[in-house]
């Protein structure tokens, strides 16, 4: 596992293409290589990344270096971990014992789910480096796994032994979930990418250790989530798997299923608020969803795998959805329906993810606006600000994971402390702050904001701020236009917006 920004809190899909016409199918099974050459189709990844400042948005962090690992797939590909490679600017993979070093690129990236694929710029490496036979089955308790990698400490492969003891369907990067193996078998950083093996087949990919302290507890990417990533962008642009969004309850508390008028045969999920409110959609509150595509789900909400293994029933979202949708069984007024529930890949909120692209942002005077981000609110939880926020109550705590509407498509928060500058004589630092509107105007998003910016006439702007209380910023509308290009080159910005902003800056006004 590698150092690194968060992948998101909440995370949605970065979309990346992919040459259908190089896609084979999207889970070939390679044939089954020797013990002994396993070693052989793991590979060093190398990595020279340039992550985003959510906090200063004009510019990106000083480059990190980093090792990770990767395993050869079919199809004349790299498989890794999303967060090895997400904002990458160079990669280089090194087969196991080699000297040489190969220029690779992304070809495609999903970090809700943190996999990546990866081309090589010299083709002939896999010539002498066979794909990994891929066990079509998940592991079983207790079976014995070998971590392969390359984790920090040393240069050479690094081959680790456990056994599976946990296999349970969680949250990876919101709003996406899946299966996740847990081994206890070492996992260190720089084996994020490396195979985990059963026997002479890999059932996963390795992608984490857990923090706080544990020992010997790491996590693994099973191959049936890989198997849904492959197929995916074969068809050449990742499209992300299909989830559905509503707030659900147990129902093991005896008042609330006497509440309810439930017969003891009745045994499901209480619909506690539906994704969407509108009459047309299929889910009400109350509602007992007893069993999903005929299979049943029980009074914590998990269905049975086999003979051992319970799972959320969410699980058999992405196994049994077809067309956008998935059969449900509920219980609504003591008579039992049959629904077809629309699922989605995407739940769009007001906060969103940068989803390996670089924030957008626009300077005016010695202020500095841009998109709400989940990366920016990970950066927040790390300062006393965050609690600050929620008692004011900002939009960024109470409002984040609200769908966006007509009148407002994003929050658009001051993302930095005030440039040095005369003109904030006296006010405190607005870093953090949403805003609500400009001079009267409400704000929706941050090319209006912009535009609202660039055809002001008033004498003044007024800019007010959208929680329990704070300031009202006033500046004089020509000094501060004014006072831009100085206040960039004194700290060295080379660019007053991103390109979005700048659009819209530079367009002519629609009045």
């Amino acid at each position: 596992m590698t150092h690194r920004i968060p992948l998101r809190f909440p995370c949605f899909l970065l979309v990346a293409l992919m040459s259908a016409a190089s896609a084979p199918d999207a889970f070939a099974r390679a044939a089954e290589v020797p013990a002994g050459d396993i070693a052989n189709s793991v590979v060093k990844i190398f990595a020279t990344v340039r992550y985003p400042d959510p906090y200063k948005p004009w510019t990106k962090q000083a480059p990190a270096y980093e090792t990770a690992s990767g395993v050869v797939i079919a199809g004349d590909r790299i498989l890794t971990n999303a967060h090895v490679v997400l904002y990458a600017s160079q990669i280089q993979i090194q087969g196991n014992g080699a000297g040489d070093k190969i220029f690779a690129k992304v070809e495609a990236v999903a970090p809700g789910i943190d996999l990546a694929v990866l081309k090589l710029d010299d083709g002939s490496f896999f010539k002498s480096h066979a794909p990994l036979a891929l066990s079509p089955d998940l592991p079983k308790i207790k079976d014995a796994v070998l971590a392969y990698g390359y984790p920090t400490g040393g240069n050479s492969l690094s081959i680790t032994k456990g056994i599976v003891s946990r296999i349970e369907y969680v949250s990876y990067n919101f709003p996406v979930a899946g299966l996740r193996i847990q081994v206890d078998a070492a996992i260190n950083p720089g084996n994020s990418g490396g195979p985990a093996i059963v026997g002479n087949q890999m059932i996963g990919l390795t992608f984490s250790k857990l923090g706080g302290g544990a020992e010997n507890i790491g996590y693994i990417i099973p191959n049936e989530e890989i198997d849904l990533f492959l197929k995916d962008i074969a068809g050449g642009r990742y499209q992300g798997k299909p989830a559905m969004y509503d707030a659900l309850q147990t129902l093991q508390n005896p008042a609330l299923r006497a509440y309810l008028k439930l017969g003891k045969s009745v045994d499901g999920v209480i619909v506690n608020r539906p994704y969407r409110s509108d009459a047309a959609y299929p889910l009400k509150r109350w509602d007992v969803i007893t069993h999903i595509d005929g299979t049943p789900i029980d009074d914590e909400g998990m269905v049975k795998i086999g003979d051992d293994l319970r799972v959320n029933f969410q699980y058999f979202v992405q196994k049994t959805a077809h067309a956008g949708k998935v059969a449900l069984t509920v219980v609504r007024g003591g008579k039992t329906l049959g629904i077809e529930l629309p699922v989605s890949a995407e739940r769009p909120t007001l906060v969103s993810d940068l989803g390996g692209s670089y924030p957008s942002y626009f300077i005016y005077g010695p202020l500095v606006f841009s998109k709400a981000t989940w990366e920016f609110l990970a950066f927040l939880n790390k300062a006393p600000l965050a609690r600050t926020l929620g008692l004011m109550h900002n939009p960024l705590v109470s409002d984040a994971l609200d769908p966006p509407s007509a009148e407002r498509a994003e929050l658009v928060v001051v993302s930095s402390p005030f440039f040095p500058n005369q003109l904030a004589t006296g006010y405190s630092n607005p870093a953090g702050e949403v805003v609500r509107s400009v001079n009267g105007v409400r704000v929706k998003s941050l090319t209006q904001l912009v535009a609202i910016l660039r055809d002001l006439k008033d004498e003044f702007v007024k800019i007010d701020f959208d929680q329990r209380s704070g300031e009202t910023l006033v500046f004089p509308r020509t000094a501060i236009a004014a006072s831009t290009e100085a206040i960039l080159n004194d700290n060295d910005v080379r660019a007053q917006g991103s390109p979005d902003t700048m659009a819209v800056w530079r367009a002519k006004s629609a009045r």
